[in-house]
C-alpha cells in the first residue's frame, strides 16, 4: 500500500509539474491573444497566474498591453480601410455604433482614452473611429497609453486577488475535485454572463 500511494502521489506531482510547465511556456501567448479578443476576464487570469509563478508578472502586463493594444489597431484598420465591407456595414447599423460616434464626436480623446473600460463599447468603437476623420497619429498615441494603463491596473488587480486565492486555498485545502468542480462553475458562470452581456447589447 504504502508504495502504491508513493507511486500515485508522485505521478499526481508529476501531472502538477506537466500542467504548471504547459501553462509557463504557453500562459503569455494565451493572455496575448485573450487581451485582445476576450478583454479583462483573460488579464486577470493572467495576473493570477503570475501570484502562482506560472508567468512573470511584468511578461503577464507586457502582453496584455500589446494584446489590447493590437487588437484595437486592427479594429480601427479595419473601420478606416473596409468601412464598405458588408461586416462593417452591419456593425453600422448597430444602436452601439451610433453611441460610440455620438461619444466620439462630444470628447475625441476622451473617447479613445476611454473606450476599452466602457462595456458594450470596447470592441465597436475601433471601428467605429475609424469610420471618421482622426488622424491615424492620434488614435495610436492614445491607443497606447489606454492599453499600457488598462493592461496593467487589470493585471495588477489578478495579481492582488491572487494571494487572496492562494490564502483561501492553504486555508481549506480543498480535494483536486472541490477545486475541479469550482473552476468549471466559475466558468460557466463568466461566459453565461457574457452570453447576456452580449445578447442585451446587441
Amino acid at each position: 500500500m504504502p508504495s502504491c500511494c508513493g507511486s500515485w502521489g508522485s505521478r499526481a506531482d508529476a501531472l502538477t509539474m506537466t500542467i504548471a510547465a504547459i501553462l509557463a511556456r504557453y500562459g503569455l501567448i494565451a493572455i496575448f491573444i485573450g487581451a485582445g479578443v476576450e478583454g479583462e476576464t483573460v488579464v486577470v487570469t493572467g495576473g493570477v497566474m503570475a501570484h502562482q509563478g506560472l508567468v512573470p508578472l511584468a511578461g503577464a502586463m507586457a502582453v496584455a498591453v500589446l494584446g489590447s493594444f493590437t487588437a484595437d489597431q486592427l479594429l480601427f484598420l479595419t473601420g478606416r480601410r473596409f468601412r464598405d465591407h458588408p461586416r462593417v456595414v452591419r456593425w453600422m447599423r448597430k444602436p452601439a455604433f451610433a453611441r460610440a460616434l455620438t461619444a466620439f464626436e462630444r470628447h475625441p480623446a476622451g473617447f479613445i482614452l476611454a473606450f476599452r473600460f466602457i462595456y458594450g463599447f470596447r470592441t465597436i468603437s475601433p471601428v467605429a473611429i475609424g469610420t471618421t476623420g482622426v488622424s491615424a497619429r492620434m488614435f495610436v498615441t492614445l491607443n497606447a497609453v489606454a492599453a499600457l494603463v488598462w493592461g496593467t491596473l487589470f493585471t495588477t488587480l489578478g495579481y492582488v486577488f491572487g494571494q487572496g486565492i492562494t490564502a483561501l486555498l492553504d486555508r481549506y485545502s480543498p480535494s483536486v475535485t472541490t477545486v475541479g468542480i469550482a473552476a468549471a462553475t466559475v466558468a460557466a458562470l463568466i461566459l453565461g454572463v457574457q452570453w447576456w452581456r452580449k445578447r442585451r447589447a446587441a
